[in-house]
């Protein structure tokens, strides 16, 4: 049974740091990759970042040069380093595991419970 669980929201003010982990079932980890999403109440939820199984990257254009996705895969955990964090960052954090091709991130419909992350201005 694959299982995700997000680790790492909070409550920051505006301009400081947060580290979300995401722990991934071992049969799924080593071969898909990875990625985080975020959502709002009453909006769509959506890509903040993926990493392929090599380590290739991708992000959304709102966090670019402020977040960073990486994976041990020693532990099975993927990582979402948010710096600079903004108001408009505020959203409950997913991880899930996909495809990437081609600088694209295509999620499997499987999610943790999430992480709620607060940013105060």
């Amino acid at each position: 049974q694959v299982q995700l669980v997000e680790s790492g929201g909070g409550l920051v003010q505006a301009g400081g740091s947060l580290r979300l982990s995401c722990a991934a079932s071992g049969s799924i980890f080593n071969i898909n990759a990875m990625g985080w999403y975020r959502q709002v109440p009453g909006k769509q939820r959506e890509l903040v970042a993926g990493i392929s199984t090599g380590g290739s990257t991708i992000y959304a254009d709102s966090v670019k040069g402020r977040f960073t996705i990486s994976r041990d895969n020693t532990k099975n955990t993927v990582y979402l380093q948010m710096n600079s964090l903004k108001p408009e960052d505020t959203a409950v954090y997913y991880c899930n595991y996909g495809t990437y091709y081609r600088s694209t991130y295509s999620p499997v419909d499987i999610w943790g419970k999430g992480t709620l992350v607060t940013v105060s201005s």
